[in-house]
């Protein structure tokens, strides 16, 4: 009797534990036996997010809304009942009998519903920690989300969501302002993708055009003079082969940000951001006073810099002077003189042909459209069409114009592109007469100053003669004591020794056709030597054109430089010179195709990295290490890479590494080991502290370079990624700090744990990593010694001293730019992420 009591109390507490942990623990999910009533939430799985019941401090209405959980101020993100609020605390969220999520209220009302059709009533609803809501069938294997919340918004554009337009079905995810702060209604203000002709971002005020991005060029919006920061977030627009469905997402660069973006009800898109030291959020407006929809009417240009901000373009006047003296702008302008074309037609006497006026820092009109790929074919093509009235040219993009009046002008303080307006040839006239006042008045005033110093330059000319001739045969020895290596101007003699007919030689045409014309849907990335395409030869071989910009910062010497360096290398982790196309103006290399693109893509992707295991990670590592060996000791001519870094690593179709871009490669010649540079190149985060202090390279420059990556590759995180973090600015000093603790596996990326996990190989990998990026370029090992470590050829490793830019003077440097957009970046030193060929 005893021992059955016993165990029927065993039981008891074994049934009471689990009820305890059961209802203990909170859910992430609605089940149909599962319900959540006013005031209970659910959880995503990581905390990150709550659904649940809410209000305003100022009302009483009751809404079910996501929101973030882990901060103390109420942030709601989306809003489910947000038309018909709860007037009590009886609400509750249920799966309906039809397998519907729905809100009811205390009499059984259904308030607000997913409202989907012909579903199975075995249904659930998941709190994902990305914020949305996704509605499930629980008898469906694959898990496709059958409704989610990402698909239909209220006002908060979070990560990962994707604001999208499809042609084909007329579905278009967009998102809706409240109609106050504290009234989630719809409000007057929504804001989407408009994809025709060139996608641009709308904001709409009651289906009028109230804010628009101007076009897509790829990589930003570039009537978004704000963009650059924006970028930094990883905004992507993608589109299908057809070009009928569109989306913009975008992913935080750094994971532990609380970022999203809102639109108010005024009909601003704000930038909100969490300021741990303030316990709120600050906020970044994204648009100034020019940037209202039409301001200036037709023909005028808007520039929030001038007291009166509207102005009308050269050779045209405010079609109403009264209302424009009032400041009353939206009339606009009307032309002055009419166009030569215009005369033609209306059977008028034949003048002189038109003209284009430039506009320089502009941002574009609206409704573009996209005409060829080529620069010099713009203006041809608007010259001969009369209905034509201005141009404009984005490598991003191509060549765009106008035939409707010009709307939505303005101009930028910086960036912006280039707008040619078309006027009649009596404007030209008119500007060529101001041009040659202008010039004679400089002319004049350099013939006084010239004559006014020309005794004194004659004194000194006999002085300066004797000090340039021995200055001309210090510059002799020179050469000849260097011989192959000339400092800066590296394309000497020794630079056009290989001729570009050494290389397979393709025609334009040839390119073009393989392109699609340079189509902007052939477009794999943007370099700072240009555009990069994707294309497929007659006989169906695929490569990536690279295609030499005329805004490039790179010109004819880093394109030869790329030509003679990798036409004489040849190994299997050195991607492959195809040849070349030089016609006319234009330059071209042709490279092998590689399918999976940069490395950066991969690592730094929060969906990409989960295919890259650590077995995959080591080849590539190893791959890197064994084509740096080969150009610093094993080929022919001893190459220093200078810009390694993970963008310039492509993948084959078997993920196997081959360093790419050799722009600004330098080759040694003789014993020489090391240089001197008065032109820094290359990538801020991944260059030696004595190049990028000094100008001194060589083989240990790359050393360093290749530890900043193996270490990004290990912890799936850019080194450059710590700038606003207040532990440290660096992965370097992240994982110093790690180091020192004894916590290095908290480096390691999560991912990575997998059935290859091999600890002692990682944290090898590690180690080598530490003795790379030393401080002291004679303390890092060479590529062969890094080869035979990361091999375990060399069992035993030296300690690694204190790795270089751990310290906060460089964050502090960092700051002290102007703008925001120049942060980084210092005559050729970029901090760009390059999409891989």
């Amino acid at each position: 009797m005893g021992k059955t009591t016993i165990g029927l109390v065993l039981l008891a507490l074994i049934l009471l534990s689990c009820f305890c942990f059961q209802f203990g623990t909170a859910l992430d999910s609605i089940t149909p036996s599962n319900s959540i009533k006013d005031p209970e939430v659910i959880l995503s799985k990581n905390g990150v997010f709550r659904l649940g019941f809410f209000n305003f401090s100022d009302s009483t209405d009751r809404y079910v809304g996501i929101s973030y959980n882990q901060i103390p101020v109420q942030t709601v993100v989306w809003v489910a009942n947000r038309n018909q609020p709860l007037k009590d605390s009886s609400g509750i969220v249920k799966i309906s009998d039809d397998g519907n999520l729905v809100v009811l209220n205390g009499q059984d009302e259904i308030l607000w519903s997913s409202n989907v059709t012909n579903l199975a009533s075995n249904t659930s609803a998941l709190l994902l920690d990305s914020g949305n809501l996704v509605l499930k069938n629980n008898e469906d294997d694959n898990g496709a989300s059958i409704w989610e919340s990402f698909q239909h918004p209220s006002n908060a554009y979070t990560a990962t969501m994707k604001i999208s337009t499809d042609l084909r079905t007329g579905q278009k995810v967009q998102l809706s302002s409240w109609k106050s702060p504290s009234d989630p209604s719809d409000g007057n203000f929504s804001f989407g993708l408009e994809p025709v002709n060139i996608p641009e971002l709308i904001i709409w005020n009651n289906n009028q055009p109230y804010i628009r991005s101007g076009p897509w060029n790829g990589q930003i919006f570039i009537g978004m003079l704000n963009m650059n920061s924006v970028y930094l977030n990883g905004f992507s627009l993608v589109t299908d082969d057809q070009k009928e469905s569109f989306y913009l997402t975008y992913a935080l660069a750094n994971k532990s940000t609380l970022l999203y973006y809102e639109l108010n009800p005024l009909g601003n898109l704000v930038e909100r951001y969490w300021d741990e030291g303030k316990g709120d959020w600050g906020n970044n407006w994204l648009e100034n006073d020019c940037d209202v929809y039409g301001k200036c009417g037709a023909f005028g240009s808007c520039d929030s810099m001038k007291p009166k901000i509207c102005s009308c373009l050269r050779g045209f006047e405010p079609k109403n002077r009264e209302e424009w003296n009032r400041e009353n702008w939206t009339s606009g302008c009307v032309r002055t003189t009419l166009l030569g074309c215009q005369k033609v037609n209306n059977g008028s006497e034949v003048g002189k042909e038109d003209g284009f006026l430039k506009l320089e820092m502009m941002k574009v009109p609206a409704f573009a459209e996209w005409s060829s790929p080529f620069e010099e074919t713009c203006e041809e093509q608007c010259l001969r069409n009369c209905s034509c009235v201005a141009y404009a040219y984005d490598v991003g993009i191509g060549c765009m114009l106008w035939r409707e009046n010009l709307i939505d002008i303005q101009k930028f303080p910086s960036r912006g592109v280039d707008l040619y307006i078309r006027v009649a040839s009596s404007e030209l006239d008119k500007k060529e007469k101001s041009k040659v006042i202008v010039i004679v008045t400089v002319v004049v005033g350099i013939i006084i100053i010239t004559i006014s110093t020309f005794f004194l330059w004659s004194w000194m000319a006999k002085h300066r003669g004797r000090k340039q001739k021995v200055g001309e045969m210090l510059l002799f020895n020179k050469g000849k004591a260097v011989g192959n290596f000339s400092s800066d101007n590296m394309v000497g003699e020794n630079l056009f020794e290989v001729k570009l007919q050494q290389l397979p030689l393709f025609n334009f045409e040839e390119l073009a056709s393989a392109t699609n014309n340079f189509h902007l849907t052939k477009k794999l990335g943007q370099g700072g030597f240009g555009p990069v395409y994707r294309g497929t030869l007659q006989d169906g071989k695929e490569i990536a054109v690279k295609r030499l910009s005329r805004a490039s910062g790179q010109g004819l010497e880093e394109f030869m430089n790329e030509v003679v360096v990798i036409s004489k290398l040849q190994h299997r982790n050195l991607v492959r010179l195809l040849g070349c196309c030089v016609e006319r103006e234009e330059k071209m290399l042709v490279y092998e195709y590689m399918p999976n693109k940069s490395l950066d893509a991969f690592i730094f992707d929060q969906v990409q990295r989960q295919f890259l295991n650590w077995e995959k990670r080591f080849n590539i590592i190893e791959g890197i290490s064994r084509g740096l060996l080969y150009l610093h000791r094993d080929s022919r001519l001893r190459i220093i890479h200078r810009d390694l870094k993970a963008s310039n690593i492509l993948l084959d179709q078997d993920l196997n590494s081959k360093i790419s871009d050799f722009g600004m490669a330098r080759i040694f010649g003789g014993n020489e080991n090391h240089a001197n540079t008065k032109r820094v190149m290359g990538t801020y985060g991944y260059m030696s502290p004595e190049y990028a202090m000094q100008g001194q390279f060589s083989e240990k420059s790359d050393v360093f370079s290749f530890g900043v990556l193996l270490l990004e590759i290990v912890s799936g995180r850019k080194n450059t990624s710590f700038y606003d973090n207040q532990h440290s600015f660096s992965l370097l000093g992240y994982a110093w700090k790690l180091w020192k603790e004894d916590n290095i596996f908290g480096l390691v990326e999560m991912g990575v744990s997998d059935p290859s996990y091999d600890e002692k190989q990682i944290l090898r990998c590690i180690h080598v990593g530490f003795l790379c990026v030393q401080e002291s370029a004679k303390d890092r090992p060479i590529m062969s010694r890094v080869v035979s470590m990361l091999n375990s050829e060399i069992v035993d490793l030296p300690t690694p001293t204190q790795p270089a830019f751990i310290g906060g003077q460089i964050n502090e440097d960092a700051e002290s730019f102007p703008n925001n957009e120049d942060r980084f970046s210092l005559n050729d030193v970029t901090v760009t992420d390059v999409v891989g060929r």
